[in-house]
């Protein structure tokens, strides 16, 4: 690892912590620059912040410090609790999204993000299964980073989980399906942190929180339809969860 080197751009936006984090939630920026995020992001006006910004170039701003509460993922859910600023650390990664462009994340901007989490982690104690996207936080809002970040990459580098069981047989579960099939896959989306309360019966909401667990573990289609693949990857993610929560991984 490089040691990183940080620029100061201080941001207004932020407020106390009551805990220290034990959480990083990585963004995209979804505008059009960088600069313009980097504005945005320090306007007291907009009421938004990140504690990081990484740009395409690997340069890293720092806006917040990570003992405070920085206002970047808003209304947000994961194992039962709602306010995942108070217990995380936001990382903004430019990219214009996918309302300005969509677009890979250059190798320099995913080594200092690499080097970030790497410099994160050695201040306080985040497990590999608390290092997320905005998207899985609040699938109904937010799609990024995306499937395009590199989450395979970042795993291999140290950082989050990755799994990639065997292709799994099955039946496909889509809207409008019900049975005891879509209450075992919202039972095991809740357990791994999603909001998804099993019913029963697989609503817009299950297949939002699907497309979401894609973005970031099952790209191989992002239509929010459980298919094999889909529900294998989550059992062999929720098996990788466990293991960080026993402390066996």
């Amino acid at each position: 690892m490089s040691a990183p080197v940080y620029i100061a751009a201080p941001s207004p936006n932020f407020d106390t912590r009551t805990a220290p984090p034990d959480m990083i939630v990585l963004h995209y920026t979804g505008m059009p620059t960088g600069e313009a995020a980097l504005a945005r992001l320090r306007d007291p006006d907009a009421k938004v912040s990140a504690h990081y910004l990484v740009e395409e170039d690997g340069r890293v701003f720092r806006l917040v410090e990570e003992e405070r509460r920085a206002w970047h993922a808003g209304v947000s859910f994961w194992k039962g609790d709602t306010d995942i600023n108070a217990r995380s650390i936001g990382v903004e990664i430019v990219n214009p999204g996918h309302e300005h462009g969509y677009r890979a994340f250059p190798e320099a901007q995913i080594m200092a993000v690499t080097d970030l989490l790497t410099d994160i982690r050695t201040r306080w104690t985040v497990p590999d299964a608390f290092i997320l996207g905005h998207s899985d936080v609040a699938p109904e809002r937010k799609e990024d980073p995306g499937e395009r970040f590199p989450w395979k990459a970042l795993h291999g580098a140290g950082h989050g989980l990755w799994v990639e069981p065997a292709a799994a047989p099955g039946e496909a579960l889509g809207e409008g399906d019900e049975g005891v099939g879509v209450f075992a896959l919202q039972a095991a989306l809740t357990r791994l942190g999603y909001d998804s309360a099993p019913s029963g019966r697989y609503n817009a909401k299950t297949r939002t929180i699907v497309t979401a667990f894609q973005r970031h573990w099952a790209p191989h289609r992002l239509d929010g339809v459980a298919d094999g693949q889909t529900r294998a990857r989550l059992m062999a993610v929720l098996r990788a969860a466990a293991g960080y929560d026993l402390g066996l991984a």
